[in-house]
């Protein structure tokens, strides 16, 4: 059996199937990346919740798995080489997860590549912007009487939507035919930015009709819906 015992948050997160993929995550866009992922590919893994109410992620034991202290993140313990591989970021973890199981990249280099620059899309522009106007809509940024910060990411977020919109004109999905890491990484955000966020009017998400009907197609995928409750939130 393999032995996960020597990285610490291991103490805080028993392990109690050491053999598998060990997931730290709390369903938010960023974290249900890799349940998606996980879901869709049927590799066998287990969750650990990570509670932001009681700063789990502010824990020793989680800063020595992520020293950035934000989910997810994962120890693999059939990493390269047959040894356990720790790893954060959502798009890394994507990629490796990808890369480890022959699924959701293409196999060509090129059309690799232009998956890779669409994960990279989301990483720099649809997360932290989209992020940025649930905290100026949602959180402590609505109070603020001056708009013009909430404005700014408003008008970027609708700048990226219109930039995916079209580029998803005639395509089942962000590659095409072919369901990626990019879809995983790109729709649980826009998902977030119209539901739990409420900021489907002030982005005019109905103008974006391709983004809407693929959004749709993703949140229908069984693989998806599980994913989305995994790791199960805390009773309120």
């Amino acid at each position: 059996m393999t032995d996960l015992s020597t990285f610490p948050i291991t103490k805080k997160w028993p392990a109690q199937h050491p053999d598998r993929l060990q997931l730290y995550s709390l369903p938010t866009p960023n974290g249900v990346k890799v349940s998606i992922m996980l879901e869709e590919t049927g590799l066998p893994y287990e969750p650990h919740l990570v509670n932001f109410g009681t700063n789990d992620q502010m824990t020793p034991e989680f800063i020595s798995l992520n020293p950035n202290n934000k989910i997810p993140a994962i120890i693999d313990p059939n990493g390269p080489g047959g040894k356990p591989l720790p790893l954060f970021e959502s798009g890394a973890i994507l990629v490796y997860l990808a890369d480890k199981i022959g699924q959701l990249m293409p196999k060509d280099a090129a059309r690799r590549y232009e998956t890779l620059q669409w994960l990279m899309f989301q990483m720099g522009g649809i997360g932290p912007f989209f992020g940025q106007v649930g905290f100026f809509v949602k959180f402590a940024g609505k109070d603020f009487e001056d708009k013009r910060p909430r404005d700014r990411y408003v008008s970027e977020s609708k700048r990226l939507l219109g930039v995916l919109d079209k580029h998803l004109e005639g395509k089942q999905w962000i590659m095409g035919d072919e369901y990626t890491v990019a879809d995983i990484a790109s729709f649980p955000w826009i998902r977030n930015l119209v539901g739990f966020y409420g900021a489907g009017e002030l982005v005019g998400f109905d103008e974006f009709r391709n983004v809407k009907r693929v959004l749709d197609a993703f949140v229908a995928r069984p693989a998806v819906q599980r994913g989305l409750n995994i790791p199960a939130r805390p009773a309120a």
